[in-house]
């Protein structure tokens, strides 16, 4: 298990830079990549996501949806972890998210 959490600590240092951290904690707060699959599914975003996990393009998602899918009290909850207006959280998870999902599943599969 820890060269697991190695590597997707790794994965989101890459990603998210000095954010890592938080970034990182975010993810383990919500279960991880699996953890957050299950949010999109419910939140009606399973096909975004997915398209995250598999090997082709990843498709965008807006600050909005991000908002919707994880609900706002998360999104606050990452914004003063990092210091940020809660605006700025929705949009860093929308354009880090993506990459950050599809780095963690290169074969296109959750483990």
């Amino acid at each position: 298990m820890a060269l697991l959490d190695s590597l997707i600590s790794g994965v989101v240092t890459a990603m998210a830079g000095d954010k890592a951290p938080m970034l990182n904690d975010f993810l383990n707060a919500n279960g991880g990549v699996t953890g957050l699959a299950d949010k999109f599914q419910k939140g009606g975003a399973s096909d975004v996501f997915s398209s995250w996990v598999s090997t082709g393009a990843n498709q965008a998602i807006t600050p909005q949806q991000i908002e919707a899918v994880l609900g706002n009290d998360k999104v606050k909850e990452l914004a003063a972890r990092m210091g940020i207006d809660p605006a700025q959280a929705s949009d860093f998870l929308a354009k880090t998210l993506p990459g950050l999902v599809d780095q963690l599943t290169p074969q296109g599969q959750m483990n």
